[in-house]
């Protein structure tokens, strides 16, 4: 398969308005694509599009607000965005939620909302948008998933089921589309420096303090800028890489998961200084519960983009 062309084509990005997203809408128009970009946050959507018309005016920018935990009005979008862009170059699904708490600490619905909005919406865009990618010779599907794609902490059982499920699915539309000529990649980034641990909805079950522990220690692994993270994602679609891992935050843990995909977990602990206590100093604390590390965006919590 020949490199991927970015150039004179059209660009769909999911939670374009800050983030990974915004970064690949910026790195997408630098390299001649024409852009439509989808969130939920308007004013923070209009900030990234007036800076890239600013930086690129002769690049075409379109926008949708839609909240993609509403299936109806996902399906109404994508619908829309095929009518007016009946070929599309390049489909990114980016964007996502966080929620932190252990599979005992949440509600029903908000397991829902996440696998909605983390795994459905993906899901939905790409059905309805995959003629549009067949009938542009060369097109590209991007799906991010995330190092929880890879593994599944304690505290992480909505994210990373979510996120595993992109990493399946992609990897099945791999597979199925390679006659039809478009690249498939799935990317699992590591600790991106977004807004999600400020941003990460919280289990209801899940007492304050302990969350809050989470979050402080999640936040010292968010190293990495979202423009390199970008700039990473966009090598490999041009590439045609079937799978990116971003940064040693996402590739340690994606080697650590071949060699002891059953025992793990105590290896993670150990590396964020929450190793169970021996027996003998009593019951272990219980692992704070909180928001992942790599989430596929930086929207707020009930703000899916």
């Amino acid at each position: 398969m020949r490199r991927f062309d970015f150039a004179a084509g059209t660009a769909v990005v999911t939670g374009a308005a800050s983030g990974i997203g915004e970064a690949l809408a910026h790195g997408l128009a630098r390299r001649g694509a024409d852009l439509v970009l989808l969130d939920r946050d308007a004013d923070r959507l209009a900030a990234v599009v007036a800076a890239i018309r600013a930086a690129h005016p002769d690049r075409q920018v379109g926008t949708h607000l839609v909240d993609l935990g509403d299936a109806a009005a996902t399906d109404a979008v994508a619908e829309e965005i095929r009518h007016r862009h009946p070929r599309v170059r390049l489909l990114v699904n980016n964007a996502g939620v966080a929620l932190g708490g252990r599979f005992d600490q949440v509600t029903l619905e908000e397991f829902g909302w996440v696998v909605d909005v983390n795994f459905r919406a993906v899901v939905r865009l790409t059905h309805a948008l995959l003629p549009a990618l067949k009938a542009e010779p060369g097109a590209h599907l991007v799906n991010v998933s995330s190092l929880f794609g890879l593994i599944a902490p304690a505290g992480q059982a909505a994210y990373a089921a979510s996120k595993f499920a992109v990493r399946g699915f992609t990897e099945a539309l791999r597979h199925e589309l390679v006659d039809d000529g478009i690249g498939v990649t799935s990317v699992h980034p590591g600790g991106i420096r977004t807004r999600i641990a400020q941003s990460a909805r919280v289990g209801s079950g899940v007492p304050a303090e302990e969350f809050e522990a989470g979050r402080r220690q999640f936040e010292k692994l968010l190293s990495i800028d979202p423009a390199t993270a970008a700039e990473v994602i966009l090598r490999g679609v041009e590439r045609r890489r079937g799978r990116v891992l971003i940064g040693w935050s996402a590739k340690l843990p994606d080697l650590l998961a071949r060699l002891a995909p059953a025992s793990y977990g105590r290896v993670l602990a150990l590396a964020l200084n929450r190793a169970p206590r021996p027996a003998t100093a009593g019951p272990a604390p219980r692992r704070p519960a909180g928001p992942p590390t790599s989430p596929a965006s930086a929207d707020g919590p009930g703000e899916p983009a």
